[in-house]
């Protein structure tokens, strides 16, 4: 049986064998593999014409005031290429924003901007950036260099997310973020994504991110993967990433859930980050949300989705679902698994 992971995934699929066990133990377990999410779960629950309202960021953002959902405030947009004589106009006002492709994805193209010197601004590595780059950065964005599908794009500016002092402890220069998986309206899956030194501060996986698996029915992680490899310890902050309770999450959940409703999407995935002053805001939603959750908690997604299958939840209000999220989760909830030494070891 193959199981269809992409390029992308098949370390991923080769670190669930490790940590999960056999192919015919990841089948028991539930593991779902990219051909079956795509043909059982984004085929049927996705119309491809409701795509484009999570795959543009502006749609999504426009999605999200008209429904009362909180994100990043939007500054402004840059629409093409002779708009950047007027790049300078519009970054005068802020300090500090975050300059991302319209239709990017996987947080690529993404500069994080802190600060300003004089004339240039200063990114999240300390590096200064003059106009000049600026505009050749953006002018990449406009060109299609970090889209979808390579086709010429917008650039957007936005607020720039503050840290919550709550995760302090537990990341590396830059903000985590809670990928929530949903189905049918309820929230299925969870993970916490972990900046790294080897991440470079961002919270990605492929980077070296940690990703430490959420318990739906509390909020605390239970589980943490670092490049496929069990951990307890951030590497680089030395306090553990097991146990810590995510603040705010009902209110995550709740950002989940309505998330399904705004969009119509019966599979997607849900980003959401919490800002130290602002409180939970909704990042990015995705209509083909990746697999390596299943790994940040050593659990299978076909477990909580075949449940769902069975249950008519669109008469459910946002509350009644995410209550039957919680109760799926408490039933499925993977045991504690003990810790090998040597993945300790790994981790550095």
């Amino acid at each position: 049986m193959s199981f269809g992971w992409s390029t992308p995934f098949r370390s991923l699929v080769s670190g669930a064998r490790e940590l999960l066990g056999s192919p015919a133990t990841l089948r028991a377990r539930g593991v779902l593999g990219i051909n079956a999410r795509n043909a059982r779960f984004i085929s049927p629950h996705n119309p491809r014409r409701l795509f484009p309202l999570v795959d543009d960021k502006l749609k999504s953002k426009a999605l999200c005031r008209a429904h009362g959902i909180p994100s990043p405030d939007l500054y402004g947009v840059v629409d093409a290429h002779g708009d950047l004589r007027s790049l300078r106009t519009i970054l005068e006002p802020y300090r500090e924003f975050v300059i991302k492709p319209v239709r990017g994805a996987m947080g690529n193209g993404v500069l994080v901007v802190m600060d300003r010197d004089g004339d240039s601004w200063v990114k999240a590595s300390g590096a200064l950036v003059d106009e000049a780059a600026m505009r050749h950065y953006v002018s990449g964005i406009l060109s299609g260099l970090y889209s979808l599908a390579g086709n010429t794009d917008r650039a957007m500016i936005e607020y720039r997310v503050k840290l919550h002092p709550t995760f302090q402890a537990i990341s590396y220069g830059g903000v985590p973020d809670v990928r929530v998986i949903v189905f049918k309206g309820v929230p299925a899956l969870a993970m916490l994504r972990l900046p790294t030194r080897r991440s470079d501060g961002r919270a990605n996986l492929h980077q070296g991110a940690i990703a430490a698996g959420i318990d739906l029915a509390t909020g605390r992680s239970h589980h943490a993967v670092q490049s496929n490899r069990l951990v307890e310890i951030h590497p680089d902050t030395g306090n553990r990433v097991i146990g810590f309770e995510v603040p705010a999450w009902e209110e995550i959940l709740r950002i989940a859930a309505k998330s399904a409703e705004m969009t119509g999407l019966g599979y997607l995935g849900v980003d959401v980050v919490l800002d130290a002053h602002l409180g939970p805001l909704l990042l990015e939603l995705n209509a083909r949300p990746g697999l390596a959750i299943q790994i940040s908690n050593l659990q299978g997604l076909l477990g909580p989705l075949e449940m769902l299958e069975r249950v008519d939840t669109s008469r459910l209000d946002t509350e009644a679902r995410i209550d039957l999220a919680k109760r799926i989760a408490a039933e499925l909830r993977p045991a504690r698994r003990p810790f090998p030494a040597p993945a300790l070891e790994r981790a550095g």
